[in-house]
C-alpha cells in the first residue's frame, strides 16, 4: 500500500507547506489594501471593496481561504514536479550524487527566475520551501523497487494519465474555463457550493499579484501645483484612471513629484520613471501603464501559478482520487489488481467528465436552428444558444423562449440571459435585468452588472452606487464597478485639503 500512499504523503506534504505560506502572503496582502481602502474612504472616494467587505481584510478567515488558490495552483504544481524530480533521481539516476547537481542547480535557477523582476521573500519562500519539502520527504518514504515487471507497473500508473493528458488538451480551448464552470459547476448542488466558495473568497488572493495598473482603485499623491488649473487637470486625469489623489501623510502607491519642468513618478519612495507635464496630458494612459509595467514583481509569479493550475492542480487531484480508490480496492482485491482496476476507474471518470462537455458544444448554423435550441426541453441546448445569441449580438427579446427563461432554475441559463440583455433594446428587458441584480448566484448578479454597463443607460449609475454600499459580495461590487465606469461615472475630488 505503501506504494502509492508516499506519493500521496509527499504531495500533502507540500501542499500543507504552500498553505502556510500563502495564508500569510494573502493576509500580508490584505492588510495593505486595508490601509489603501482606509485611506481612500476617509478621502471622501468610493471603495471597492466597500466597508461590508473592507473589514474582513483583518480577518484570518479570508487570508486562509485565499490562501488555498495558491495552494492548489502553485502549491500542487511544485510538489508534483518536486515529487517527479525525486522519483527520477532515485529509480533512474539511482540517487547519483554527481547527476543531483543538474536537479539542484534547476531548482536554484527557478527561485532566481522568480526574483528577476526584484527580490519578493514571500514570494521566493514557495520555491525555497515546497520543493525541497516534497523532495526529500519523497526520498525518506520512498519503497524499495521490484525487479519484476518494473515498466509494466509503471505503465499502469502513467499511461491513463497521459493518454487522459492529450485527451484534455485536444478539446481545450479558449471557451474550456466558461464549459467547466456552466457544464461541471454549476449543474449541480455541490458544485454550485465550489463554484460560489471561489467567486467570494477568488479577489482575496488575486490581490496579491495583480499589477499595480489593474487594480480597482490606486491611492496617489500628487504634487503642489501653484497653477490652479493645471494641478485639477492633472487631479481629473488620475481620477479618470481610478488614481486618486489622497491627503501628504496617507500611504500611496504612486507619488509624483515635480522636479525642473518634470514629473518623476515614485513608488516607494524610488523613481520608476520620469515623463513632462505635455507628455503625461497627451499620453496619461501609456504613462501609466509604463509606470505599472515597472512595478510590476509578479509577472513570473502569476505565469508559474497560471500554469501549475493547469497542469498540477489536475494532476494532484488524479493521485488523490486514484489513491483514495486504490485504497478501498485493496480490501477486496490483491494490490496489483486494485492498482489496474484504480487506473481503469480513475481514466473513465476523466472521460465521463468530458460528456457534458462535449454536450453544450452544439452548433447553431442558423436563426432556426437557434430557435429550436431555446425552447430546448436540454438545458444544455438551451444555454449553447444563449451562447450564440451573446457571440452574435442578437435580440433576446423577440425570441418566444424569453419569458420562461427569466424563471429558469439552471443557473447558468440566467447567468448567459443576464449576458444577453447587455445588447437588448426592448423596454422590458431592463427592468428584468435589474431583477437579475437580486438573483441569488453571484455569478448572475455580476453579469447582470456587466449588462447594465454595455447598455449604456445612465440612468442606472444611481441604482448601481446603491447596490454597491449595500452589497456584501466583493465580486459583486468589482463588477458594479466596472459597470459604472462604463457608464462614464468617476469618482469624485476629495473636500479634504490634500
Amino acid at each position: 500500500m505503501n506504494r502509492i500512499f508516499y506519493i500521496v504523503k509527499a504531495v500533502l506534504l507540500g501542499l500543507l507547506t504552500t498553505q502556510i505560506i500563502a495564508t500569510l502572503h494573502v493576509y500580508l496582502s490584505n492588510a495593505d489594501l486595508y490601509r489603501t481602502v482606509t485611506t481612500i474612504t476617509e478621502a471622501g472616494y468610493l471603495t471597492i471593496p466597500n466597508q461590508r467587505v473592507a473589514h474582513t481584510l483583518r480577518e484570518f478567515g479570508p487570508a486562509f481561504f485565499g490562501g488555498i488558490f495558491f495552494t492548489l495552483s502553485l502549491g500542487a504544481g511544485l510538489s508534483i514536479f518536486s515529487f517527479a524530480c525525486a522519483w527520477v533521481w532515485d529509480r533512474i539516476l539511482r540517487r547519483s550524487r554527481v547527476l543531483l547537481a543538474p536537479i539542484v542547480l534547476l531548482w536554484l535557477g527557478i527561485v532566481s527566475a522568480a526574483n528577476s523582476q526584484g527580490f519578493c521573500p514571500i514570494v521566493s519562500c514557495y520555491f525555497l520551501a515546497v520543493p525541497p519539502v516534497v523532495f526529500i520527504s519523497t526520498l525518506k518514504w520512498m519503497p524499495g523497487q521490484h525487479q519484476k515487471k518494473v515498466w509494466l507497473n509503471r505503465l499502469t500508473y502513467i499511461l491513463p494519465v497521459a493518454i487522459l493528458t492529450m485527451i484534455w488538451a485536444a478539446h481545450a480551448d479558449r471557451f474550456s474555463f466558461l464549459d467547466i464552470r456552466d457544464y461541471l459547476l454549476l449543474s449541480n448542488p455541490t458544485g454550485r457550493k465550489i463554484n460560489d466558495f471561489y467567486y467570494r473568497y477568488t479577489l482575496y488572493p488575486a490581490e496579491v499579484f495583480k499589477p499595480l495598473g489593474q487594480k480597482t482603485l490606486k491611492a496617489c499623491r500628487v504634487p503642489p501645483i501653484k497653477d490652479e488649473r493645471l494641478a485639477r487637470r492633472m487631479e481629473n486625469t488620475l481620477i479618470l484612471y481610478d488614481y486618486l489623489p489622497v491627503p501628504i501623510d496617507r500611504p500611496v502607491a504612486l507619488e509624483i513629484v515635480e522636479a525642473k519642468n518634470t514629473l518623476a513618478f515614485k513608488y516607494k519612495a524610488k523613481t520608476v520613471l520620469q515623463t513632462t507635464f505635455n507628455e503625461f496630458f497627451t499620453h496619461p494612459e501609456k504613462v501609466l501603464r509604463h509606470f505599472s509595467a515597472e512595478t510590476d514583481r509578479h509577472a513570473l509569479f502569476r505565469q508559474a501559478t497560471i500554469s501549475c493550475l493547469l497542469l498540477g492542480f489536475p494532476l494532484t487531484l488524479y493521485v488523490m482520487v486514484f489513491a483514495l480508490i486504490r485504497f478501498v480496492l485493496t480490501f477486496f482485491v490483491r494490490s496489483t489488481s486494485s492498482s489496474v482496476v484504480a487506473s481503469v476507474v480513475c481514466f473513465s471518470i476523466g472521460l465521463a467528465l468530458l460528456i457534458p462537455l462535449r454536450i453544450g458544444r452544439i452548433k447553431i448554423a442558423d436563426a432556426i436552428h437557434l430557435s429550436e435550441a431555446l425552447n430546448s426541453d436540454c438545458w444544455q441546448h438551451r444555454v449553447a444558444a444563449l451562447r450564440a445569441v451573446v457571440g452574435q449580438r442578437l435580440e433576446i427579446g423577440d425570441h418566444q423562449a424569453y419569458p420562461a427563461m427569466l424563471a429558469s432554475p439552471v443557473v447558468p441559463e440566467r447567468y448567459w440571459l443576464a449576458k444577453a440583455l447587455a445588447v437588448s433594446r426592448h423596454p422590458q428587458t431592463y427592468q428584468d435585468l435589474l431583477a437579475f441584480l437580486d438573483d441569488p448566484c453571484p455569478n448572475v448578479v455580476s453579469m447582470a452588472f456587466h449588462a447594465l454597463g454595455q447598455r449604456g443607460n445612465r440612468h442606472a449609475k444611481k441604482e448601481i452606487v446603491k447596490r454597491i454600499e449595500k452589497s456584501d459580495h466583493w465580486y459583486n461590487q468589482w463588477y458594479a464597478y466596472k459597470a459604472l465606469r462604463h457608464l462614464g461615472w468617476k469618482q469624485s475630488r476629495s473636500t479634504i485639503a490634500l
